[in-house]
């Protein structure tokens, strides 16, 4: 089974100006994606989709291939991850690179344990999965609605998280990676495809980077990693 992965970053984000490429915890923020990538034993090659001649450099710079800029059509704020992807799989196609399997990785969740790629492959491959999904457990109770309110659990007889049955125990889509077979994602043009899975993974990377806080938040997190041997896979 062959995986390459793709990490998509354009430029021109506005909550932080240069999001992707701002130094956290010593670095560029997509350097920390790209180095995951490259300790992967599972990963065949490393692919950045960007608008950005900058944020190519920085990524070739640090390993990963950037054979082209990603058309302006499909690098704004409106345009959709799975253009990029579709993007890269023509790209493919036109090189005549055959790779079974495409790793998507957000550089905005930059923290996750060392060998989390490889323990999720070998989750993908074991389940016979088309599609991964990582995911976070969550033991907030939600409600959807503002004008008229509903929740998600009986609050008449709100339950101690030690009572709550497995089967109703809530997950959060932390979006730090998907995994997914080519060919099914060619079929659906959509990240979650054919027969998908939960992957489990720590609350520590469910962060995904928009505002400031959650920078200070990775960061705290990335330094701790660094001194201390956590987050195992």
């Amino acid at each position: 089974m062959t995986t390459v992965a793709l990490i998509p970053a354009r430029s021109g984000s506005i909550g932080i100006p240069e999001k992707n490429i701002k130094l956290i915890a010593g670095k560029p923020l997509i350097a920390w994606s790209i180095e995951q990538a490259m300790a992967s034993k599972l990963i065949d090659d490393i692919f950045v989709s960007t608008n950005s001649k900058k944020i190519a450099r920085i990524s070739q710079k640090y390993g990963a291939k950037v054979p082209f800029l990603r058309p302006q059509n499909i690098s704004g704020s409106k345009a959709s991850t799975e253009s990029a992807v579709e993007h890269f799989c023509e790209f493919l196609d036109e090189k005549e690179l055959k790779y079974e399997n495409i790793l998507l990785i957000q550089c905005t969740s930059p923290v996750r344990a060392h060998e989390r790629f490889d323990s999720a492959i070998q989750y993908f491959q074991q389940e016979s999965l088309d599609s991964l999904i990582p995911v976070a457990e969550s033991h907030r109770f939600t409600w959807k609605n503002f004008n008229k309110p509903n929740s998600d659990y009986d609050f008449r007889n709100r339950p101690r998280r030690q009572d709550i049955l497995g089967t109703d125990r809530s997950f959060i889509e932390t979006g730090s990676f998907y995994l997914f077979k080519r060919s099914e994602f060619l079929k659906s043009k959509n990240r979650i495809c054919g027969h998908y899975g939960l992957y489990l993974t720590p609350e520590e990377e469910s962060f995904d980077i928009d505002s400031m806080v959650d920078f200070s938040v990775c960061e705290s997190l990335l330094n701790l990693k660094k001194n201390i041997k956590t987050f195992a896979a």
